[in-house]
């Protein structure tokens, strides 16, 4: 996302001045009342005690056990063949423990569980960097594959400690003056030479998005900051510039989102970009006695509904870019629950409710002490929406009736190739039968150095090859902004919802003149299709359809498929002229876990390979299966 880093955004031109240092003097409450009052026990609803039975057990069965160590080795190892998740699996289980342990000594009577926080504290305090290995930027600039404690890098780990910790001395600093004196001071000093410094004497991070590209690091890294600065720093004036600078920076963020609050790098970031911010706009709301309020912000308010208009049904979600079809589970939904009631989106509200698990979030302290607070509301169906259409990343939304996944769903995506964790996909579509995706987007497999290096495009599930799109001439489609969508349409009316766009932009073939797709949901049939019209200078090399789909797949007879998707969902039938186009499938089979949770062993590709001429046209039927 891309937005004029000098010009005030949307909070400014809400707040003004009363943003800037100088009101924040007076504005901002002590470090004593400064973060919300979560950690009375007694004040939680009379759920938290049942959803918290888990959380203790585990965390006395860990209790006495070693604290998960992030080595040198497993450090170094991204450097070597690119594995990131050696080092952060341990990193992550630390946090997740000491989360535990900071529970259990806040609702069980005994001090001995002030020993577990303060050994889990220490350990951070003595670990030589709180930045992935991922981020760091030593290794580029110096060769280095250790950590260099004199130049610590603030990355999404490094702030993530430093609210933890913020949080913790929130809930427990009393109780620790008392048992580990000088441990809160020790604390103090981590924070200030990790985090706090260098978020203030350097102001090069490319997450701050002063140079007009901002991403969804800014609101995570700036939300958890502005925690740190509000609890642990005492001088007024140092607390109020640091808060000052947080506040600017997620502010360029909410500037770069489109109107409609939509998402680029997909519908599972929102809950680490446009969730990050929402947190933060909390606390702040607390810290200023409720005189800095987002609530009556517009891109605030529309980005509260994107969860709730990319639900599919149950546990499954619209996944363009880096998001997965069926997120994890245990995110922070009180989040979106709490910001929907504010601006009196029932349905939003519903949604964020019924998904809402009687797990608590892991891992971080301050999402789980809020969701802790926050009571569980009755179960509702879901609100499912009858159709959206967010302009801002051209993706649209759309079912046979708002209410109920019966049938096909369709999603389609213009947009373009230079978004935030891009897939090469303009023009893609999602078909969902009863609201489980059969022509499906693959998601993402595990990160490693690859995926955000130079060779990001040898992975298949980033290729355009590997998306429901055309391989025009057998080419693919190519990374950049400027590679996108054009002349798109929408239409929506009770019988039909159409979008129409020409691809022709995403492929690098000088004799295309044109390729239009048009996606249609037939409301009145209860049917999918897509057709595709190409128009070139000349025949030439042949053209083929992709499409991606999850199940048993069955060729059963020329110009027929069928899919029998996991589950008690029904067949699903895609049936086009096979005097048109003749069908091949390739099977992909699938070993990373984070593609294996999803869709199991393999997906499908379905390739139609289109006649050569210089103009011709096909259309695909998705339906239920008779």
């Amino acid at each position: 996302m891309t937005t004029n880093a000098s010009a005030a955004g949307p909070l400014g031109a809400v707040w003004g001045a009363r943003a800037e240092t100088s009101a924040l003097v007076d504005l901002l409450r002590p470090p004593a009342t400064a973060l919300p009052p979560l950690g009375d026990p007694e004040r939680w609803p009379p759920t938290a005690a049942a959803r918290l039975a888990s959380v203790l057990d585990q965390a006395r069965a860990e209790r006495g056990t070693p604290w998960p160590q992030a080595t040198a080795s497993r450090y170094a190892r991204y450097f070597r063949d690119g594995n990131r998740t050696g080092y952060e699996t341990p990193v992550f289980e630390h946090d997740d423990r000491l989360t535990r342990a900071a529970l259990a000594a806040l609702v069980l009577d005994n001090d001995d569980w002030l020993d577990e926080v303060a050994d889990g504290v220490v350990l951070l305090c003595e670990r030589s960097t709180w930045c992935w290995s991922a981020h760091e930027e030593h290794h580029r600039t110096r060769g280095t594959v250790v950590p260099d404690p004199d130049v610590p890098y603030l990355d999404l780990g490094a702030a993530g400690v430093a609210a933890q910790l913020a949080w913790l001395d929130h809930v427990l600093g009393d109780r620790l003056d008392v048992r580990w004196p000088g441990l809160r001071a020790r604390v103090r000093r981590e924070v200030r030479i990790r985090v706090l410094d260098p978020f203030t004497t350097r102001h090069d991070w490319h997450w701050l998005g002063l140079d007009g590209d901002v991403h969804n690091w800014c609101p995570w890294i700036c939300g958890n900051v502005m925690v740190a600065a509000l609890r642990l720093v005492g001088d007024v004036t140092d607390r109020a510039r640091i808060v000052a600078g947080t506040v600017r920076a997620i502010d360029r963020y909410l500037a770069a989102l489109p109107p409609d609050g939509s998402i680029d790098e997909g519908y599972e970031y929102w809950w680490n970009g446009a969730c990050r911010a929402l947190e933060a706009l909390d606390v702040l709301e607390h810290a200023t006695g409720g005189a800095l309020s987002a609530v009556e912000v517009p891109v605030v308010r529309e980005t509260v509904r994107f969860p709730h208009r990319m639900h599919l049904g149950g546990p499954w979600y619209v996944n363009f870019a880096d998001a997965r079809a069926k997120p994890p589970a245990g995110q922070p939904w009180h989040v979106p629950q709490l910001w929907a009631r504010r601006i009196g989106d029932r349905d939003a509200e519903r949604h964020a409710a019924a998904q809402r698990a009687t797990t608590i979030p892991d891992h971080e302290l301050g999402r789980a002490l809020r969701d802790l607070a926050t009571p569980l509301p009755d179960q509702a169906a879901e609100p499912l929406v009858g159709s959206v259409w967010l302009p801002g990343t051209q993706v649209g939304v759309a079912r046979v009736a708002a209410g109920s996944n019966a049938g096909p769903t369709l999603v389609v995506k213009g947009g373009h190739n230079g978004e935030n964790h891009n897939h090469n996909d303009v023009g893609s579509v999602i078909v969902a039968v009863d609201g489980v995706p059969v022509v499906v987007d693959a998601g993402r497999p595990t990160y490693t150095a690859q995926t955000f290096g130079p060779d990001r495009y040898d992975i298949w599930t980033m290729q355009s090859s590997w998306h429901s799109v055309p391989e025009v001439r057998g080419t693919p489609q190519v990374a950049g902004r400027d590679h996108r969508a054009r002349d798109v349409t929408v239409e929506d009316t009770p019988d039909r919802y159409r979008v129409r766009m020409d691809l022709a932009p995403a492929y690098p073939v000088p004799a295309l003149r044109s390729w239009w797709r048009t996606a249609t949901l037939h409301r009145d049939r209860q049917r999918v299709t897509v057709e595709d019209e190409w128009d070139f200078t000349d025949g030439g090399v042949p053209s083929t359809l992709h499409y991606l789909l999850a199940g048993r797949v069955t060729h059963d007879s020329p110009g027929r498929l069928v899919v029998h998707p996991p589950g008690e969902t029904r067949a699903t039938l895609l049936a086009w002229d096979p005097s048109l186009a003749s069908a091949d499938l390739t099977v992909r089979e699938l070993d990373d876990p984070l593609l294996t949770s999803v869709w199991g062993d393999n997906l499908t590709r379905l390739e139609l390979h289109l006649p050569d001429t210089a103009r011709g046209g096909l259309v695909i039927t998705v339906e239920v299966s008779a």
